[in-house]
Parts: structure tokens; C-alpha cells; sequence
């Protein structure tokens, strides 16, 4: 029989699945109702920012400015300039940051933050248009912005129906619509968004061959005629544990790994040619592929080398150390 511990903590676990449940039934609920108000107020907001000279400056108060940081960092990141202004920070000299190319997107889920009122006054001063996101049009934010994107009217997940959580989620589901819409606009490519995230698993996973690959001299690379003493000792010195063959109009005919060499290793192995032996018409990869997709390539062939040609010339060679020392898999 269970005990009156085991009971309790029966109960608990029920009321706080049931808390969850109706928390993201909610939510849902909410983004639902979103997405069938959405109306023509979306493509002029997109025509806006898009058409922006400037950047386009988030603002709110209290969970809505943290919502706008998010939002400014997911436009900057896939490229659009954007940065977040604190209302009351703005108010103490932070206004002089935005700019009559600028465009601001104010957030308030009532309309009526009086934080706000400061930066709603300077965009009319100076006729810098003004995106309004909030659940009340008829708000003084609603009625101050040139553009209304409006929030659904559907309370909160909160037991108390007062803490942001409906309006929230709908507002950072409102940010994601702008930013993929403008990705999509503006034709934004992985290789773009590779080049704002250098840094971390994300800008590994982004990066290209060309980032990797060793070029010039760090290249071990012979004519297909060189002897054997020739390719070990360029192995040898290169140290990337293979090398590559060209003939004479500089072109990759072949290679040959260290392992190649064991397998072929007899005491006349140094009176041959390196064309003998080597692997003819080895697998290539293009500059311009990304790093995960040459690593796939070698796991598929059960290789550890490959080079990088163009125009069948060899431009550079990869080890797939470098592939997993960058992170890559």
C-alpha cells in the first residue's frame, strides 16, 4: 500500500501537470488567435523595416523589453541592424541614439506604459516612423504608432491572470514572424548568417572547406612521376599523412595515404613511381561546401584526407582532424 508520502507527492505531481497542461493549452490557444488576426498590418510593417535607411530600434518595459532584446538580437543576427533602447534610459539622453532614418518598434501588451511616452513624443518630433506592438489599438501607444501589430486580447496563463505569459509568448512569436520574414525578403543565406556567428557550435557547423582546408605550401603535392623516396619524405614533412599527384597540366590524377603505403609496403617499393601506386581519380570536394557536408563525405568513403580542387586543380586538402578539431561533428 502507498504510503501517505507516496500520496502526497501522487497529488503534487497531478496539480503540476495539470498547472503545465493548462499553462501551454493557453499559450497555444493564444498563438492561435495570433495567427488568424494576422492582416495586411504585417506587410506594411515588413515594407517599413525593410525599407528602413537605419536600424530598427526595439523598446518596452519590464517583460516586454526583455522580449524586445530578444527580438533586436534575432533581426541583427540574420541581417538586419537592430538594437534594443531602454525607455528609461532613453529618457536620460539614450534618445539621441535613434535617428530620423531609424525605425522603432514599441512594446507594451495595454498601450498605456508610461515609460514609454518620452520616446512615443521624440519619433513624432522628429518624424521617425513607429511600429506599435500591443493588445489594445485605442491605447495611447496604439494610437501613436503608424503601424499596429496587435497582440491577442486573451488574458494570461498566470493562475493569478496577471504575471506575462500569454502576451509575451505572443509577442516573441509576433518577433519571429518579422525576423523570418525579412530573412526571407532579403534572400538571407546560410553563408550570411555564417558570417555573423563565427563563434560557438553554430559557427562551426556554418563554416565552409575554404576556412579549414591547408593551401600553398602546407599542401603536400607531388608530380605523378616523383619516385617513392619523393613521397615519403614529402608525406613525411607535410605531415597531413597523405599526398596528392598532379600531372603536368597541374591537374589531380591521384593520391596516396600512409596507409596506402603500409598496405603496398614491400623492400621495392622505393624503385617504383608514385603513379603506380597511387589511388587514380581520388574523391574531391569544392571550396564552397559547407565543413559538415565534407565530413559526411569522408565518414561515407571511409577516408581521413581529402582535397579540395578547382578546375580540376588542387587548391587545398582537408584532414578530417581539422574537421573535428573545429567542431564541425
Amino acid at each position: 500500500m502507498a504510503t501517505l508520502v507516496e500520496k502526497t507527492i501522487s497529488v503534487q505531481e497531478n496539480l503540476d501537470k495539470n498547472c503545465a497542461i493548462r499553462t501551454i493549452n493557453s499559450e497555444i490557444d493564444t498563438i492561435i488567435k495570433l495567427r488568424d488576426s494576422l492582416d495586411s498590418s504585417l506587410t506594411q510593417a515588413l515594407n517599413l523595416m525593410q525599407n528602413a535607411k537605419g536600424r530598427i530600434i526595439l523598446t518596452g518595459m519590464g517583460k516586454s523589453g526583455h522580449i524586445g532584446k530578444k527580438i533586436a538580437a534575432s533581426l541583427a543576427s540574420t541581417g538586419t541592424p537592430s538594437f534594443f533602447v531602454h525607455p528609461a534610459e532613453a529618457s536620460h539622453g539614450d534618445l539621441g541614439m535613434i535617428t530620423e532614418d531609424d525605425v522603432i518598434i514599441a512594446i507594451s501588451n495595454s498601450g498605456e506604459s508610461r515609460e514609454l511616452v518620452d520616446i512615443l513624443n521624440y519619433s513624432k518630433r522628429f518624424g521617425i516612423k513607429l511600429i506599435a506592438i500591443t493588445k489594445n489599438p485605442e491605447s495611447s501607444l496604439g494610437k501613436a504608432g503608424d503601424i499596429v501589430l496587435k497582440l491577442p486580447n486573451n488574458g494570461e496563463a498566470c493562475p493569478l491572470g496577471l504575471a506575462p505569459t500569454n502576451s509575451t509568448t505572443a509577442t516573441l512569436v509576433l518577433g519571429d514572424i518579422l525576423t523570418a520574414g525579412l530573412i526571407q525578403r532579403k534572400g538571407f543565406t546560410k553563408a550570411d548568417f555564417n558570417e555573423r556567428h563565427p563563434g560557438g557550435k553554430l559557427g562551426s557547423i556554418l563554416k565552409r572547406v575554404s576556412d579549414l582546408m591547408h593551401v600553398g605550401s602546407e599542401m603536400p603535392i607531388l608530380e605523378e612521376n616523383s619516385n617513392m623516396q619523393q613521397v615519403l619524405l614529402e608525406m613525411t614533412s607535410k605531415r597531413l599523412g597523405c599526398v596528392g599527384f598532379v600531372n603536368q597540366s597541374g591537374e589531380l590524377t591521384g593520391m596516396l595515404t600512409d596507409g596506402d603505403l603500409r598496405r603496398c609496403l614491400t623492400p621495392e617499393i622505393l624503385n617504383k613511381k608514385a603513379i603506380e601506386l597511387m589511388t587514380k581519380n581520388p574523391k574531391t570536394v569544392s571550396k564552397d561546401i559547407m565543413a559538415s557536408e565534407a565530413i559526411k563525405i569522408m565518414h561515407e568513403k571511409k577516408i581521413t584526407n581529402i582535397f579540395v580542387v578547382e578546375d580540376k586543380t588542387p587548391i587545398g586538402v582537408i584532414h578530417i582532424h581539422d574537421l573535428l578539431n573545429s567542431g564541425v561533428a
